[in-house]
């Protein structure tokens, strides 16, 4: 072989190997690396990738609904009144109701007023008794009906053994210990639906 034969073989095998290097370099390139070239010799450098960009999870936006709704039932049958969040019972507790010519009123109502330890005063005397462990009205009061003078409500109770009968002139009474809970459930405005 002939020394232009093999010049000739080495710069075929040269620019071959060059044409290679370009398509690799090119398809490379277009997979995220760039091309540089320094003198006549093309040389492949990778990029650097970019991050992925972190995305927060993704949090659907909900139409606001408002919180159910607390409302008392009151069966005056059964003598318990039912706590209902929504559609659900929440809770309910044993009452004593309005006895045979003091009978509490049915209908539908609404918390009218709402005192902690409350004084009472005598509807047929005028004695005013204060708050403390003998008031009849208990530790709470939470009214719900009136006629003008005279008012209705749910109340605790010194007096016990009356929780379960027909024993008020009208008002609803309860354990200490359920007014508080009942107390700490509702609001003025409260729904209070009393039926037979």
């Amino acid at each position: 072989m002939t020394v232009r034969n093999s010049l000739r073989i080495c710069l075929g095998s040269a620019l071959l190997l060059v044409s290679v290097q370009w398509q690799a370099a090119a398809q490379t390139a277009s997979r995220g690396t760039a091309m540089s070239q320094t003198s006549n010799v093309q040389v492949s450098v990778l990029a650097p990738q970019p991050a992925a960009l972190e995305l927060p999870p993704i949090q659907p936006i909900l139409p606001d609904v408002p919180a159910e709704e607390i409302r008392l039932v009151l069966k005056l049958r059964e003598r318990r009144v039912y706590v209902y969040r929504g559609d659900h019972v929440q809770s309910s507790y044993p009452v004593a109701v309005g006895r045979s010519g003091w009978e509490t009123p049915t209908g539908s109502f609404e918390v009218m007023g709402m005192l902690q330890n409350p004084g009472w005063t005598n509807p047929f005397t005028g004695e005013v008794v204060e708050p403390g462990p003998e008031n009849p009205l208990g530790e709470r009061w939470i009214a719900f009906w009136t006629d003008g003078r005279n008012y209705i409500g749910f109340h605790g109770t010194p007096n016990r053994e009356s929780v379960g009968r027909a024993a008020s002139h009208g008002c609803v009474r309860m354990y200490n210990e359920h007014i508080r809970e009942l107390y700490s459930m509702v609001q003025v405005g409260t729904t209070v639906t009393v039926q037979q």
